[in-house]
């Protein structure tokens, strides 16, 4: 899968697409446009340690279902339920995966992709 999830309307997923030289035959996949998918999103979770590394706690929405997560399953609900609640951006480059955009995860992509 060579695939990138963000948001269109996120100033930090705009400037981690300019700053990263990513290669073109990434799909973009706008997720207010398309939601991720049980299949992608079970993909990536292969790949992570949990669909709890790929939750964001910083939505605006969390403190209203945190109480409810309790087990990895009610994760995964709540991302495929609510976009916001998945980490941005995703992105899945064969057995690469990144998810969110902390400083360590932005320059790992840059020595992946800004090296190619």
């Amino acid at each position: 899968m060579r695939k990138g999830f963000y948001l269109s309307s996120c100033s930090t997923c705009r400037r981690i697409r300019s700053e990263v030289s990513f290669p073109e035959d990434i799909e973009w996949i706008d997720l207010k446009i398309r939601s991720i998918t049980v299949k992608e999103l079970e993909e990536i979770r292969a790949k992570v340690s949990s669909y709890e590394a790929m939750f964001s706690k910083r939505s605006l929405k969390y403190a209203s279902v945190k109480e409810l997560l309790i087990h990895e399953e009610a994760f995964k609900d709540h991302i495929l339920k609510e976009y916001t609640f998945l980490k941005r951006p995703v992105i899945i480059y064969d057995d690469f995966v990144s998810v969110g955009s902390e400083k360590a995860v932005i320059e790992s992509l840059k020595r992946k992709f800004n090296s190619v």
